[in-house]
């Protein structure tokens, strides 16, 4: 899938913000989901300052997709950053959040820990994952 298929595809449909970044890596996401045939489109979140902006911090980018695509795309974003870690050498090998999830719960990228979240964060150590 390319940017033109994405934007094709979700034309007519309701978006939402699924991952917001800085610009270089919300194109690397982008491209990855395109890559996985997950459509998705970059578009500005003024978030921050409103309409009228002036606050001084950078521009924030945001990736949409359809509802249902959130899912996938958070399962790219784990890829990646697993990734990430294992190129970077930040976690031992063995560490429980470099293993590819099996179905269910994914480990905690903090502590390891494989459990329902607890309020959005992990039962164990209490990091803020949704």
């Amino acid at each position: 899938m390319n940017a033109e298929d994405a934007e094709s595809a979700l034309a007519d449909e309701e978006l939402v913000a699924c991952h917001r970044a800085p610009l270089g890596e919300i194109k690397e996401v982008r491209e990855a989901c395109l890559a996985a045939d997950i459509p998705v489109l970059i578009e500005r979140d003024d978030a921050c300052c409103g309409a009228g902006g002036g606050c001084g911090c950078g521009p924030k980018l945001q990736l949409v997709s359809r509802p249902q695509d959130a899912a996938r795309i958070a399962a790219v974003v784990r890829s990646r950053w697993r990734e990430m870690a294992r190129r970077e050498g930040t976690l031992a090998d063995d560490h429980p959040a470099l293993a590819e999830p099996a179905d269910g719960d994914p480990p905690c990228p903090a502590c390891g820990t494989v459990a329902p979240l607890a309020g959005g964060a992990c039962a164990d150590c209490g990091l803020q994952l949704a």
